[in-house]
Formats: structure tokens, C-alpha cells, sequence
């Protein structure tokens, strides 16, 4: 990834470390979204429909809420039932009514949406080894830390 100023085509540098790094994590943010869609599309998949699949997979089995699937979302959005009828649509979730509330929806994976996540793992794995050949554990370790602050976690 070039530096930070080439890619926002400044001619000055950015001296003030706060705005740095605040432009830093933003065009970082949209290169690894990039690098994911990029990697999902070929499977005709995006990455909020990828995050629902992998929250689901963690689950081994028990099937979640629309609530629940949205809250645990790398990108909080309102529109989860649209993409959870998207992996309906493509035979990747099941959706269940509750035995325990008939008001609830329960959704869950099959064995398809399991299926697409192990031939994806495969090259996800290798997106995050090409992070992990640019950093080391200690420097990734620092990074998340100090991302964690400028959230406030």
C-alpha cells in the first residue's frame, strides 16, 4: 500500500498525527473492505452476507434471531433481513419458526452455507496471512490496542 499521501494525492505531508491517523484508518478501512468484496465476489456474495454466514457457522448448529445476527454484525445495519433473505434465496440459511415463541424467526445455516464458507476459508486465510507477513503478532497486538482506543473501548 503506497503512503498515505500519495494515495490521497496530497503534495503536502500530513504532519498532525491525529489527522493521520484518522485518515489512515479510514482509507485503510476501504482497502480491506475492497480486498474482501474482491475476494467474496466471485461467489456472488457480499461481505455483510459473508458476516452473517460466519456469525451463524459460530453458533455450531443453534439457530439465531434477526436481532441477534444484527447485533453481533461488523457493520451494525437495519437492512439484516434483507440480507438474510438473500442467503435464503440462495439456499445458505433456513429459517425456522420458534417452538418456543411463535412470534420469533429462528435462522440458522445448512450444510450449502457451511459448504461456501469451507471453499472460502481457504483463501480468507490467506488475506489475513498477507496482514500477518506485514506486521508482527506484537505489532498487531499494538495496532488493534491503539485502534481500541480512538474508539473508547
Amino acid at each position: 500500500m503506497d503512503s498515505l499521501e500519495r494515495v490521497l494525492k496530497s503534495s503536502a505531508p500530513i504532519s498532525d498525527p491525529h489527522l493521520r491517523v484518522f485518515l489512515n484508518v479510514l482509507v485503510t478501512g476501504v482497502w480491506l473492505q475492497k480486498s474482501l468484496n474482491d475476494l467474496l465476489k466471485p461467489y456472488s456474495i457480499t461481505e455483510p452476507q459473508f458476516n452473517v454466514l460466519r456469525i451463524l457457522r459460530g453458533q455450531k448448529g443453534a439457530a439465531m434471531n434477526l436481532y441477534e445476527i444484527g447485533d453481533r454484525m461488523v457493520h451494525p445495519t437495519s437492512n439484516v433481513s434483507r440480507i438474510v433473505d438473500k442467503l435464503l434465496e440462495k439456499g445458505y440459511l433456513e429459517r425456522k419458526e420458534s417452538e418456543v415463541n411463535r412470534r420469533r424467526v429462528d435462522i440458522s445455516i445448512t450444510r450449502a452455507g457451511l459448504n461456501l464458507l469451507e471453499t472460502l476459508d481457504p483463501a480468507f486465510d490467506n488475506a489475513i496471512k498477507l496482514l500477518t507477513s506485514r506486521c508482527t503478532q506484537e505489532e498487531a497486538l499494538q495496532l488493534s490496542d491503539a485502534i481500541e482506543a480512538l474508539r473508547g473501548v
